[in-house]
């Protein structure tokens, strides 16, 4: 599907984008990333900085949610931002979300923020994300 307005550059990433995520294998996350991204969390007031934390982030969430899946997809007018709604299982929640993806002009990844809904469907992510990550994340907060 192609989104009017969108920068050829993020169109090629959004598309390795969902390849990734259908095929569950975020290996190669890290060709689309900014060395200098953000990740701004629903659970954490202040982001997470650099390539490898949103990485990092975005491999350990995916292997968190079942029966996840993306249902709409907005687009900005510079053609540098994505809004895509999806919706997932952690355990026996449910809930739905939006990832804004923000993209530089060479289609990298330089800002991801997530929004979750209900609160028991994002506190069974932050309980989750936590027992995997706890230790590592507080690394790249800055």
């Amino acid at each position: 599907m192609t989104l009017p307005n969108l920068n050829a550059n993020v169109a090629a990433s959004l598309t390795r984008w969902h390849d990734m995520v259908a095929r569950q294998d975020m290996s190669a996350l890290g060709a689309i990333v900014h060395p200098d991204a953000t990740f701004r969390s629903p659970m954490a007031f202040k982001p997470y900085h650099s390539a490898q934390a949103v990485t990092l982030i975005i491999s350990t969430v995916m292997n968190v949610f079942e029966d996840f899946a993306y249902h709409r997809e907005l687009v900005s007018e510079d053609g540098l931002s994505v809004v895509l709604e999806f919706s997932a299982r952690v355990g026996e929640r449910s809930l739905k979300g939006i990832d804004l993806i923000a993209f530089d002009a060479d289609g990298k990844i330089v800002d991801f923020e997530v929004m979750v809904r209900p609160f028991n469907g994002l506190q069974a992510l932050g309980a989750e994300m936590g027992a995997r990550l706890a230790a590592v994340l507080p690394h790249f907060k800055g």
